[in-house]
């Protein structure tokens, strides 16, 4: 215990105590400081202590020796049973203040006079076996091998802009290739099991050739998702320019919905293309793509039609269109009163696929001849034409038909053989045309042998493209 002069005493402790002690040291911090500076004190104590005592052993023994007092004994047993209970005391208290927790002991207890209980102590968790290290270091096998191989040395992967690409999109110019290298190492190996390795010498045998990818950066390819060579369509009329600028000069004129090849995109702005093998420059905005106008292919369609419609074109050939195209254009005729030819739209277009001639050719002779069916011979005799009728006796000389769509096959049959084709040209059911009539297989041609009026191709040729027109409305 400690008295009031901050100084052990060492009298009247026993073992109990001194745990007790050490347990109220142990939970204090500031009881451990006071201890430790208490501890300090004694020590410087108890060693003038010794001092002294030893001092005072030398005078007496020096006195003893000088009288050869040999029959008188030396003092023992100069230590008190307290005095050694209390130095082991200290022994304890000391080991606990400078040791760590989890080398205390494990459990100990004291028994006094009045039968107290001494607190346990924590147990050491994380003793170290040093026994079990050492024997498993010594059963360790650690070998070392050197070797010298090859092995793949990876490749780079380079990225290039390009504006011909849409943007976003990637095409790999060159695949990359993985290289060798001869390589000198020391591996350690640990139970058979790799560890590391050490690289002595590396020596290059092949370099690689590093992948190469072209990246797109064109918004306007990306817009319209196409790429250069792709068709495009026109969105309005436009006209082809011999250089990118709006002051070069004209090319070709191009009408809307028309396809034009793209073959290079010089800008954003600016885009070089084909029409019909003229090459010439063109504004970027005006063009356009399925993807960004769904309906732009078929209106392309009609607008092909219709480039070709003209009063020199051939009529010994199919028009192109559709049935559903003749639908179109013969159906909500306004001067068609009758409906005559909403009725026969599918006999014309029948005409045209089996006989080789074009059916809106066809229906317009009907047309012009009939005064959109409305004429007697039309209404009497279903001769839509007035085939067979002379100047002089139109009515009475006309043919007489069952149906009007037999009208219309006897004229096609008529025109075939012998007005639209040269003799001996093969036509239909393995026939050849007579050609008796053959002045070249336009609506003028035929006008020379089939029509007294002179103007009379000029007037079909204008229900021709009336008709045509139709599909573009």
């Amino acid at each position: 215990m400690l008295d009031d002069k901050n100084s052990f005493n060492y009298d009247n402790r026993n073992l109990s105590d001194v745990f007790k002690e050490l347990q109220e040291i142990r939970n204090n911090p500031q009881a451990q400081a006071t201890y430790a500076k208490q501890l300090k004190n004694a020590q410087k104590h108890k060693h003038k202590a010794k001092v002294s005592k030893v001092k005072r052993n030398s005078n007496v023994f020096a006195s003893n020796f000088r009288t050869k007092d040999r029959t008188s004994t030396p003092k023992s047993n100069d230590l008190k049973l307290s005095h050694i209970l209390t130095g082991c005391g200290i022994l304890v208290v000391s080991m606990a203040l400078f040791f760590p927790k989890d080398l205390a002991f494990t459990e100990s207890y004291a028994s006094t006079e009045t039968s107290q209980e001494v607190e346990a102590y924590e147990l050491n968790r994380h003793r170290l076996n040093m026994q079990s290290i050492i024997s498993e270091n010594a059963g360790m096998d650690r070998v070392k091998e050197q070797a010298t191989e090859e092995r793949d040395v990876e490749f780079e992967t380079t990225y290039t802009d390009n504006a011909t690409l849409p943007k976003g999109e990637e095409v790999v110019t060159q695949e990359g290739v993985l290289g060798k290298d001869q390589v000198t190492v020391v591996k350690t190996y640990e139970n058979g099991n790799f560890v590391e390795e050490t690289i002595l010498a590396r020596t290059n045998l092949v370099a690689p050739t590093p992948k190469l990818i072209s990246r797109g950066t064109s918004e306007f390819l990306a817009k319209h998702q196409v790429h250069i060579g792709d068709t495009m369509y026109l969105v309005k009329d436009d006209k082809l320019k011999s250089e990118s600028s709006d002051t070069s000069t004209d090319v070709a004129e191009v009408k809307e919905s028309i396809d034009i090849k793209l073959l290079e995109l010089p800008s954003e702005e600016w885009a070089k293309v084909s029409f019909d093998g003229v090459e010439g420059y063109i504004k970027t905005s005006n063009l356009t793509s399925p993807t960004t106008t769904p309906n732009i292919v078929e209106k392309n369609r009609i607008q092909r039609i219709l480039l070709k419609v003209n009063i020199g074109m051939e009529l010994n050939k199919s028009s192109g269109l559709t049935l559903n195209d003749y639908k179109t254009i013969f159906t909500n005729l306004p001067n068609d009163t009758n409906k005559i030819f909403q009725n026969n739209y599918q006999v014309f277009y029948n005409m045209e696929k089996k006989y080789n001639i074009n059916g809106i050719f066809l229906a317009s002779i009907a047309i012009h001849e009939s005064a959109w069916g409305s004429s007697n011979i039309a209404k009497d005799k279903n001769n839509l034409f007035g085939y067979g009728a002379y100047d002089e006796t139109p009515y009475e000389s006309s043919m007489s038909f069952d149906s009007y769509e037999e009208g219309i096959e006897t004229v096609a049959k008529s025109l075939v053989k012998y007005y639209l084709n040269p003799a001996g040209t093969k036509i239909y059911d393995g026939e050849t045309a007579e050609g008796w009539y053959y002045n070249g297989p336009t609506v003028e041609g035929v006008n020379t042998r089939y029509a007294s009026d002179e103007d009379w191709h000029k007037k079909v040729y204008s229900y021709m493209e009336m008709l045509y027109n139709r599909l573009d409305s």
